[in-house]
């Protein structure tokens, strides 16, 4: 009888640890970064080395390439300890310099979003930048800042700073300006990004991280169930060449009220009558974040995915917010989890200083001077709700 006993133990012994090590292989399959590989990104441009870095904090852990200082994976836990990659990437740079999206988790720069007519004013001098948009300069042109190799400045399991050196003239932008990005994962599971920046001569600077996500996970479907909050009583308008106009329209009784959590496709049903929806074909807009001191750090957003539970706060030291449903996406592209990167299967919710407009006078101007120093930071957390 003892022998019998032993025997059984051992089958269940045997049978417990192969159901452990299928969770474990199926926790690493939805773990991204685990699976990505360094020598996948190992490639030569531009007569600088691409590299693919690893960042952890225990809990969560990210991936991020020196080609356009992106983020290429951010895997956290859900309510269930189950591991997610929630951001959309690929897994070979390859996939990125051969996609249809271009600015997946990149850093953007000089500016961030559209220019009418590629012109900005410094100071009365007018410079013309690259049209890469139809009638509009977008994102810092097709040479931005998404599409550089940046240099290494330091690399540990918890931070990489990564730089670069915008040359005079670069895209038609004046003035030789020298930017730092530092990625750091804490011990109170937040990604912190810091950005400082320095110009020989007076320029528009407005950087941000263009990460989509998708809290339930890469590949995971429609993020119209994601609940969203977003601290702010006013939104940008656009025209129809989605340029911000000069005025701010309160969100009080419309579309773009997210002061309390709401589904991110509640009001999407509105798309066919409201003339903003319309115009940008959903979510394509600067909201003014709510708050009582220049450069204070604020909670500017909060999104929840119910199933998850995964939750993810987003403070800032910017003055806006620009929230995007991922409206153009077309299937084309391929991301890591080996799905096609679909129709507002994500969102992206980038903090940044106001539109630029020339003539504006009723936003505070981009501009960076000699004399200044661009320095923000930007965090997001990461939680559970159960």
């Amino acid at each position: 009888m003892k022998h019998f006993n032993a025997n059984i133990f051992l089958l269940l012994m045997f049978f417990l640890v192969i159901g452990i090590d299928n969770v474990n292989s199926q926790n690493s399959k939805n773990d991204v970064s685990i699976l990505l590989k360094a020598e996948d990104f190992q490639k030569n441009i531009k007569g600088k080395n691409v590299n693919l870095y690893f960042l952890k904090n225990g809990k969560i852990n990210m991936a991020i390439t020196n080609y356009g200082a992106r983020i290429v994976s951010l895997s956290v836990p859900d309510k269930n300890d189950k591991m997610a990659d929630v951001v959309v990437g690929f897994k070979s740079i390859d996939d990125y310099l051969n996609a249809t999206g271009v600015y997946h988790g990149a850093i953007i720069g000089r500016v961030a979003g559209r220019i009418n007519k590629g012109k900005i004013n410094v100071n009365d001098s007018i410079y013309s930048v690259e049209l890469n948009a139809g009638t509009s300069h977008l994102h810092g042109g097709s040479n931005g800042f998404n599409n550089q190799v940046w240099d290494v400045k330091s690399c540990n399991d918890t931070s990489l700073a990564l730089t670069y050196l915008s040359k005079d003239g670069e895209m038609g932008y004046p003035g030789n300006v020298n930017v730092e990005v530092v990625y750091i994962l804490n011990s109170n599971n937040e990604l912190i990004i810091e950005y400082n920046a320095t110009t020989d001569k007076s320029t528009p600077l407005n950087l941000t991280n263009h990460a989509f996500f998708n809290l339930a996970g890469e590949g995971s479907g429609s993020i119209y169930n994601h609940l969203l909050l977003i601290n702010a009583n006013y939104y940008c308008p656009i025209d129809k060449e989605k340029i911000a106009i000069n005025a701010n329209y309160k969100v009080k009784s419309t579309p773009f009220d997210f002061r309390k959590a709401k589904a991110i496709g509640k009001d999407l049903i509105y798309e066919d009558t409201n003339q903003q929806l319309k115009l940008a074909g959903g979510y394509d807009h600067h909201y003014i974040v709510k708050r009582k001191k220049k450069n204070e750090m604020i909670l500017a957003a909060t999104v929840i995915e119910p199933s998850s539970g995964r939750k993810m706060e987003i403070l800032t030291q910017e003055p806006c917010l620009h929230f995007f449903s991922a409206n153009f996406f077309k299937g084309t592209d391929i991301g890591k989890m080996g799905k096609p990167i679909n129709y507002r299967e994500s969102f992206a919710l980038e903090t940044q200083r106001y539109p630029y407009l020339a003539d504006s006078k009723l936003f505070s101007s981009i501009i960076l001077n000699p004399s200044d120093i661009y320095k923000t930071k930007t965090i997001f957390r990461f939680s559970i709700i159960k």
